[in-house]
């Protein structure tokens, strides 16, 4: 079995070595292991350290991308060099490289295509409260909207896929590839584990996002972006019944005033607000068919984009 380990980078001159440093040499059942970077328009000399430790292939962003699009490309390339397994770590050296083997496991055993490293940020030393509160959430929620039970940390990106999920997955978020990705696999019925992983001291801020509250809001967009993408119907009735609900109450009030009490005038005001809310509810229950429809057309855009990537 072929084995890509792939390392998007953005200016990790210094942090780069530790984490190719502890790549292992050779794994049972893996006949071959390449080292791939994405250099996602580094400005330092991330390329010329990722040369001196002879990668195996340096993947090359004209400017600052974004991980999902370097994420994307890495594993485009996976499948164009026929890699029957790809690993996804992260250049500032949080994943261990030295747990890649027991990552790998579940995928060739042939007990899942999606194996995720959850590090258990609830005893992560130097995660703050709040920042452990989040991650606790963020996660709760992707259950909740992907129905994807075997996952217990949401946005960990050290993961490894089998060649049938690189097929099958389609990168549609510029921000981070992580939660996208999450919600295709139990949207596509692959199989996903979670497996305990530690990890290691911090080396500098994450510079996908400048604070939580950025993290929290670029993630709960695309989270909600993926959701309405993969599941329009489910998302605007939803909507929609809370809109018609809403809607009722004024209506409601605005009949008993007129039948039963204010000498028949009624509240003209409730019922203006109630029709609105009950046409802002109609509006969503057409939007989620058609949004529905426009999911099949995805459907067979995505069938011919798999037999694409299986050639």
């Amino acid at each position: 079995m072929k084995l890509v380990i792939q390392v998007p980078c953005y200016n990790e001159e210094k942090t780069l070595p530790l984490v190719l440093n502890e790549i292992p040499k050779s794994i049972n059942h893996i006949t071959e292991i390449i080292v791939q970077i994405i250099d996602d328009g580094s400005t330092d000399s991330t390329i010329q350290t990722a040369e001196t430790h002879d990668v195996d292939f340096v993947l090359k962003n004209i400017g600052n991308k974004g991980l999902g699009i370097s994420f994307d490309k890495g594993l485009r390339h996976a499948l164009s060099i026929r890699a029957d397994i790809l690993v996804n770590t992260d250049g500032d050296n949080q994943y261990p490289s030295s747990m890649i083997p027991d990552l790998i496991r579940p995928i060739i055993n042939g007990e899942a295509d999606i194996v995720v490293g959850d590090r258990q940020t609830s005893s992560i030393s130097h995660f703050s409260p709040v920042k452990k509160f989040f991650q606790w959430l963020g996660t709760k929620l992707t259950i909740a909207l992907s129905g994807e039970k075997q996952l217990s940390d949401a946005v960990s990106g050290f993961r490894a896929y089998s060649k049938e999920a690189m097929i099958e997955l389609n990168v549609t978020n510029q921000f981070s590839y992580v939660l996208d990705t999450t919600i295709q696999a139990s949207n596509k019925r692959i199989k996903t584990v979670s497996i305990p992983i530690t990890t290691n001291a911090p080396t500098r801020p994450s510079r996908l996002f400048s604070n939580i509250w950025e993290h929290i809001l670029k993630s709960g967009i695309g989270l909600i972006r993926t959701f309405a993408f993969y599941k329009p119907l489910r998302l605007f009735v939803s909507l929609g019944l809370v809109f018609f609900i809403l809607g009722i109450i004024p209506i409601a009030r605005f009949l008993f005033l007129y039948f039963l009490e204010d000498e028949g005038t009624g509240k003209i005001q409730s019922l203006i607000i109630g029709s609105i809310l009950i046409s802002m509810g109609f509006n969503c229950f057409a939007l989620g068919i058609i949004g529905d429809l426009m999911g099949r057309n995805r459907i067979l855009i995505e069938n011919i984009l798999r037999r694409l990537k299986q050639n």
